[in-house]
């Protein structure tokens, strides 16, 4: 069976079961999307009817910058362009927002590729410079905010409405198709089978309404709630309890959402039998701990008795070079600083090269 078919069995099976009450069947398995997309065209037809005769104007009042981004990208799509946020000022004394431009999507001129054209290929150039946009600026005495700027003149030709909506700014993975990624996910299928089934159920990739980058990002976010609010939350727990031991060390790395990414422990124990047995360690990450392949790497070694000790564990987000340069930089730090004289590890280019910066003089064996 193929991984399309697979995918459309699983998905199918466990999100939209088919029930049949006095001979007339109640549920088909494309009804979650069927009633999504009513509601879709319902929420979208009453945002066209409002907003259709309704063009941004100076004066024009919003309770939040939320409320205005929302509008301004609600008449763009209507329009054929869509939007981006720009520059935003934020009050010194209280950290207010104070003003915000949203500008088109084509506004700007990339600047100059400097690297050597015979080796890259430039990408075609989206954007022409476009002056249209609106701005919004803080009036503290009615709390709200006001447009102070709007200019609706575009310099380039705007998109179809069968076009429009994949424009960044408008695309959208609905409810019932997040719980159809999630559920599939789950079952082991790919992001690509994940979008094509979707897509079928859609009608085409031309109405899905998002790509498959933007179907991998939605579920690296998931996976990363998950590590916040599930293993993260029980590690957490242990890393308090342990921590009444002076000689307990852990450390977590944050991205830039504040979700944690990558963790690192070690007990009183490790790190004990590293200062004895740590001249020659192995590291290994082949252990996927859950569900999402997450990987778990340990630092290993053996004793005296040629029994196996282990120096620290850590629960890794990805097995890139940031990654492996964070744990190595970790480790040592949890060490006191002493570095092994031989590591060995499997062949993953990223591990050899975050190892070669962290630890040049350690011998890295295969």
């Amino acid at each position: 069976m193929s991984n399309y078919a697979v995918a459309t069995t699983v998905v199918t099976s466990q999100h939209n079961v088919s029930t049949t009450v006095n001979g007339q069947e109640n549920m088909n398995s494309s009804l979650p999307n069927c009633v999504d997309s009513l509601v879709n065209n319902i929420q979208e037809q009453n945002v066209q009817q409002s907003i259709a005769n309704s063009e941004p104007h100076l004066e024009m009042e919003f309770e939040s910058e939320a409320s205005a981004y929302d509008f301004y990208n609600a008449y763009s799509k209507t329009i054929g362009f869509g939007i981006r946020r720009e520059y935003g000022n934020k009050s010194r004394v209280d950290g207010v927002l104070t003003s915000r431009r949203f500008t088109c999507f084509k506004e700007g001129i990339r600047s100059v590729d400097k690297r050597c054209h015979s080796t890259a290929e430039p990408r075609a150039e989206t954007r022409t410079g476009c002056q249209a946009r609106m701005a919004i600026s803080l009036d503290r005495k009615i709390g709200k905010y006001k447009v102070v700027d709007f200019i609706a003149k575009h310099n380039h030709p705007l998109q179809p409405p069968e076009h429009v909506h994949m424009i960044r700014s408008h695309r959208r993975i609905s409810e019932a198709q997040a719980s159809q990624i999630v559920l599939g996910d789950e079952s082991g299928l790919t992001p690509k089978d994940l979008h094509e089934y979707i897509s079928k159920q859609a009608g085409g990739i031309e109405t899905v309404g998002f790509t498959r980058e933007d179907l991998k990002n939605y579920l690296k976010t998931k996976r990363k709630q998950s590590l916040k609010y599930g293993e993260v939350g029980a590690l957490m727990m242990y890393f308090k309890q342990e921590s009444e031991n002076p000689s307990f060390f852990y450390d977590f790395q944050m991205d830039v959402d504040e979700l944690i990414t990558n963790i690192f422990w070690a007990d009183a124990q490790m790190i004990n039998d590293y200062g004895y047995f740590g001249d020659v360690i192995t590291f290994d990450t082949t252990y996927k701990t859950n569900k999402d392949c997450r990987p778990l790497g340990v630092f290993v070694g053996l004793n005296n008795h040629r029994q196996t000790v282990i120096f620290g564990a850590a629960l890794l987000y990805d097995e890139t070079i940031p990654s492996f340069q964070w744990l190595f930089e970790t480790f040592l730090k949890a060490m006191g600083g002493a570095k092994p004289k031989t590591m060995l590890t499997d062949q993953d280019p990223a591990m050899a090269r975050a190892l070669s910066i962290v630890m040049p003089e350690t011998f890295h064996g295969l």
